[in-house]
């Protein structure tokens, strides 16, 4: 049996996805936004807690979240 392929036009806006449903599709994908990442954001709040007290030993954790957001080892 023959395969028969057609091409069709679809006129389609974001504003016709819910917001849940296009995250859903960002994480699938593996480009969740950073404050959507939940290792992402664990990193961030170390980050956080460790710099206001002068604790400036944060670069583990500032590599690991450059990978997390980036996909690239510094």
């Amino acid at each position: 049996m023959p395969t028969v392929y057609t091409e069709v036009e679809v006129d389609v806006d974001l504003v016709d996805f819910d917001t849940e449903d296009l995250l859903e599709e960002l994480e699938s994908r593996g480009s969740l936004p950073v404050e959507r990442d939940i290792n992402a954001k664990e990193l961030i709040e170390k980050i956080w807690i460790k710099r206001p007290l002068g604790n400036h030993n944060y670069q583990d954790e500032l590599d690991k979240l450059i990978y997390a957001v980036l996909g690239k080892i510094v």
